[in-house]
């Protein structure tokens, strides 16, 4: 068994923590776009879904840098709210601007606000793993996504962790707590697919 070398397509140092913590005990080393030595290229991520970006994506930076890579993209989800109102793959982008961590804690406490204090979400994650050109797997299947929340419109005293800025306003519905006043081991139980993906495509490198 070989250890492998894995670029995971992202520049958000607290997405590679919850990604090395899923696979912490695979033979895996994870990078970022931080640890290579080149900028990362601009990729226009013009998919309609976290499917097909995590592929834009993972495809783009696997062709730049030349090693095998992944991507993960997701969505945003509301239950009984309008189509043009899902903010889906366009989380930080409403109405043409790109939105700052506190600009989105603004807009969608105001978004809860609208519809009675809370809205059920849940997001949709997509992975995609190019290992070469002919060596490409991905999937969108449910056991990636995050278990249903609340989105609350009143955000949590605490303030949030860079790179996750709704976990300020995110609920959890068994219990009525903040995701930030749960126990570690509870939010890490939302990323088991993660590990579960790597395991089913990379299985014969693990024998």
């Amino acid at each position: 068994m070989s250890r492998i070398t894995l670029l995971f397509g992202t520049g958000n140092s607290s997405k590679l923590s919850t990604m090395r913590e899923s696979l912490e005990g695979l033979d895996i080393e994870l990078l970022s776009l931080r640890d290579m030595a080149k900028s990362p290229p601009d990729v226009d991520e013009s998919g309609s879904s976290p499917l097909e970006n995590a592929r834009i994506k993972a495809l783009a930076y696997y062709r730049y840098y030349g090693i095998p890579v992944f991507s993960l993209d997701s969505g945003l989800f509301f239950e009984n709210v309008p189509d043009e109102l899902q903010p889906g793959v366009h989380v930080r982008n409403i109405a043409g601007k790109h939105l700052s961590d506190n600009e989105m804690i603004a807009y969608y406490a105001a978004l809860a606000r609208e519809y009675g204090g809370r809205l059920t979400a849940r997001y949709k994650n997509a992975l995609c793993l190019v290992m070469s050109e002919n060596e490409i797997y991905q999937s969108m299947d449910e056991s990636l996504w995050g278990k249903a929340f609340y989105l609350t419109d009143t955000p949590h005293k605490r303030m949030h962790q860079e790179g996750f800025p709704l976990d300020r306003l995110s609920v959890d519905i068994a219990s009525g707590e903040y995701y930030y006043d749960l126990p570690q081991s509870v939010e890490s139980s939302m990323n088991i697919g993660f590990r579960s993906f790597f395991v089913k495509y990379l299985k014969e490198k693990f024998l």
